[in-house]
């Protein structure tokens, strides 16, 4: 009988850091094969994928245990618990605990409040041996509650990791090889607003930076463009090792629809974020988050989200149909029709493919420093996808290039120089 554990991650980078998280803890000889399912709730088809993925285990891994847990069980875990095969559920905060893993565990529903967590399990480490970056965990949970939003439900609010365990955890991914670092969380601008001193992410990343010189790659994910802090913006003009690639949480270009999803930032904000972002460090990239079809949306403010996608030079895009959450206000509001949701996303995502191909173009001759992710295949600093054609290099090697074309997959390019000894090379 096979006693292999799978693990399949939905949604965020928060839950791939966590799906880790459980895999060190599983390490230990099994009686029986293991499926842990990692929701994500962020839409209904999140949760479709999940289920399905769930029902497919039953039917093929008939000697296997299903232990189900994410975001999406932590708000609903009665229903999961009813799905076929599944012998466990696990919330949010049980899933990041040893004793959840160990062999005399007891089955059914094990979800707590996750509203009372207080802690960020931040003594916990992720080992990211198949990864060519490491994702480093530094907050928990939102305090804010927009209207569209289902997940503090699943992650409850704001609790940030200490610097100095943020600290620990950056030293340890890069003594184990690791070039490039991730800090990530649900709502990484609202870091440090539970901590003494209430220090900023800017004030974060500028320390980490100074106490662990030895990494060579800092990236953030997703930020939301009205609480980015003047560190932050500070660091970017004067440190190279933090990434020119931010990812704003922009969600649509209408006034009207972004009170009524009640975000924090008007259009005018996030192009004076962009403004002074591009001041800061001309070379700047940026990306987005973007929901086609909030309840409400008239043609004429999906209008303006397509013409905030130009005037921002917005080229990474996440394009997300609106997707009712039961519970949340945007779910009572008039909906828009779901084809129409679905035809305003398809324009929204052949408008990034143009902005991002505008951007792709003209980087044609330019000089990158490539984290390859495959053989023959890396990121930039940008996080553009290059190509090194016939190219053989360890995953998360770092190799300068030159770009010298453009292709249907993103860019080409070729080795400027050989590498040098270790993984970090240049």
């Amino acid at each position: 009988m096979s006693k292999e554990t799978e693990i399949i991650t939905f949604g965020c980078r928060l839950n791939a850091y966590e799906s880790e998280v459980m895999r060190g803890h599983l390490q230990q000889p099994r009686d029986r094969a293991l499926v842990v399912v990692n929701t994500c709730a962020v839409t209904a088809e999140a949760e479709r994928q999940a289920r399905q993925a769930i029902r497919k285990a039953a039917r093929e891994r008939p000697d296997a245990e299903i232990v189900v847990t994410g975001c999406a069980a932590q708000i609903d875990p009665e229903s999961y618990a009813k799905l076929p095969g599944v012998t466990r559920v696990l919330g949010n905060d049980e899933k990041l605990k040893p004793e959840s893993w160990a062999a005399e565990a007891s089955p059914g529903v094990v979800v707590g409040d996750i509203m009372t967590v207080k802690e960020t399990a931040s003594h916990l480490t992720a080992a990211f041996t198949q990864r060519a970056r490491a994702f480093v965990q530094i907050q928990q949970g939102c305090d804010h509650r927009c209207t569209f939003c289902i997940i503090p439900f699943g992650r409850g609010n704001n609790r940030s990791v200490p610097l100095g365990a943020i600290v620990q955890e950056v030293r340890r991914q890069v003594e184990a090889g690791i070039a490039e670092v991730v800090l990530t969380g649900v709502d990484i601008t609202g870091y440090g607003s539970d901590l003494p001193g209430r220090p900023s992410l800017g004030q974060l990343c500028r320390r980490l930076l100074a106490q662990v010189p030895e990494l060579p790659r800092l990236r953030l994910s997703s930020l939301d463009p009205v609480e980015i802090d003047a560190d932050l913006y500070a660091l970017l003009a004067r440190e190279p090792r933090l990434m020119p690639h931010l990812h704003l949480s922009v969600q649509a270009g209408s006034d009207l629809i972004l009170k009524r999803m009640k975000r924090r930032h008007l259009r005018a904000d996030v192009l004076a974020c962009v403004d002074r972002a591009k001041q800061a460090r001309p070379d700047l990239v940026f990306g987005a988050d973007l929901i086609a079809g909030f309840p409400t949306e008239t043609p004429e403010a999906f209008a303006e989200t397509l013409a905030l996608v130009q005037e921002a030079n917005l080229t990474h895009l996440h394009i997300f149909p609106y997707s009712e959450r039961a519970g949340t206000p945007a779910a009572r509001m008039p909906q828009v029709a779901k084809a129409e949701r679905k035809a305003r996303a398809a324009a929204l995502r052949r408008l990034g493919q143009a902005q991002l191909a505008r951007h792709l173009s003209r980087q044609i001759g330019s000089h990158v420093t490539l984290l390859m992710e495959a053989p023959d295949q890396g990121r930039a600093e940008d996080f553009t996808l290059v190509s090194l054609p016939g190219a053989s290099v360890s995953a998360g090697t770092l190799v300068s290039a030159r770009i010298t074309a453009l292709s249907p997959a993103g860019l080409i390019a070729v080795p400027v120089g050989e590498p040098g000894e270790g993984r970090h090379a240049a």
